[in-house]
C-alpha cells in the first residue's frame, strides 16, 4: 500500500472458525478484495466491511465471503463502522461521519445524514441511537447528534432527479447532524470509550492520546454545578493564565470554537494558586477556598477516583 498518492494492489479478508470449545482457531477461507479493508463490523448475522471507500455487506460462503450489497457514496476511505439496529454509522478518513440505513426489503445501504464539518476522524464511539462522539487527528473531540426530526426512512435515488431538488447543504446528504460539543485536547486522540470507572458510578467518556495521556469527559447532572464551574473557569482564565502566555480560550478553540465543555485541568489549578488569589476568586463565587476545593474533589470522586 502506497500512502501518498494512496494506492493499493488489493487486500484479503481472512475467515476463521473457533473450534475445540473456543480454544483453537481453524482457518476457513480468504476472500480477495480490490482495496484495503480498514474496517469490519458484525451486522445482523453478516459482516459490514469498508473496502477502501466502498461499504459492503458480506455473507459467509463455502469457498469465500459472498458480496450481498454495496454503497459507493463515501468520499475517501472508510476508517471505522458502528452499528445499532438497522442504522450504520460510518467514519470517513477526512469527511467526518455518515449515517447509513440498511433497507432489508430492497437490500440497499442508503446514506441519509452526514456532518457539515470535514473532520479527519481517528476514532469514534457510539453514545446513543442518535449521538456519536468522534476524535480527529488534529486533537479535537466532538460530539454530534441527529436532530429529533431526522428521518432515516429515505429512498435510494438511482436516477438522480430527486437529488437535484433535495441535495441539502454542501452537496452531501439532505439531512445534517448538529454539533453538541467541540473541544481541542491538543494531541491526537486514538481511542474513545463510554464506560463507568467506579462501581455504581455514572458513565463518562474516556479518551487516550498518542503520547500516552488518559482523560475523561463527564456530563454535568445539575445546572448549579455547571454554573459554578463556568464561573470558576472564567475567573481562572483571567487570574491564572497559562505559563507560556497563550490565551487559554484560543488554544481550546484551535480548530473549532470550544462548545459546551469546561476545562477541568484549568479548574484543578485552583489549588496551586496563591492563597490571596484563591480568596479573591472564591469571594467572587460567594464561597470560601475550602468550599471550592471540596466542589472540585466531589466531581472528581463522583466519576473517577
Amino acid at each position: 500500500m502506497i500512502l501518498n498518492p494512496r494506492s493499493a494492489s488489493g487486500g484479503f479478508i481472512y475467515t476463521y472458525r473457533l473450534t475445540g470449545g473456543g480454544e483453537k482457531l481453524e482457518f476457513v477461507h480468504k476472500t480477495p478484495v480490490e482495496d484495503v479493508p480498514l474496517a469490519i463490523a458484525p451486522f445482523q448475522g453478516r459482516i459490514l466491511v469498508g473496502v477502501g471507500k466502498l461499504l459492503r455487506i458480506y455473507d459467509l460462503g463455502k469457498k469465500k465471503l459472498l458480496r450481498k450489497c454495496e454503497n459507493k457514496h463515501v468520499p475517501n476511505l472508510v476508517s471505522s463502522i458502528h452499528t445499532i439496529g438497522q442504522r450504520v454509522i460510518v467514519t470517513d478518513v477526512q469527511e467526518s461521519l455518515f449515517w447509513v440505513r440498511y433497507r432489508r426489503n430492497e437490500n440497499q445501504l442508503i446514506i441519509f445524514a452526514d456532518d457539515t464539518y470535514p473532520r479527519w476522524v481517528t476514532t469514534a464511539c457510539l453514545l446513543d441511537y442518535d449521538t456519536m462522539a468522534s476524535a480527529d487527528k488534529f486533537g479535537n473531540i466532538s460530539i454530534v447528534r441527529l436532530p429529533p426530526n431526522t428521518s432515516d426512512d429515505v429512498d435510494e435515488d438511482p436516477t438522480g432527479n430527486k437529488a437535484l431538488w433535495d441535495r441539502g447543504l454542501l452537496n452531501g446528504a439532505s439531512q445534517k447532524a448538529e454539533v453538541i460539543v467541540n473541544y481541542h485536547v491538543g494531541e491526537t486522540v486514538l481511542s474513545l470509550q463510554k464506560t463507568t470507572l467506579i462501581p455504581g458510578g455514572s458513565e463518562s467518556l474516556v479518551y487516550t492520546t498518542l503520547s500516552g495521556g488518559i482523560g475523561i469527559l463527564v456530563p454535568f447532572t445539575s445546572h448549579e454545578d455547571h454554573d459554578f464551574f463556568q464561573h470558576l473557569e472564567m475567573h481562572m482564565r483571567s487570574e491564572f493564565p497559562p505559563l507560556c502566555g497563550r490565551d487559554h480560550l484560543s488554544f481550546r478553540s484551535a480548530y473549532f470554537p470550544v462548545k459546551n465543555v469546561i476545562d477541568g485541568d484549568l479548574c484543578e489549578q485552583f489549588n496551586s494558586m496563591d492563597p490571596h488569589k484563591q480568596k479573591s476568586v472564591s469571594e467572587e463565587l460567594d464561597r470560601t477556598p475550602p468550599e471550592v476545593s471540596k466542589k472540585l474533589e466531589d466531581i472528581r470522586t463522583r466519576y473517577a477516583f
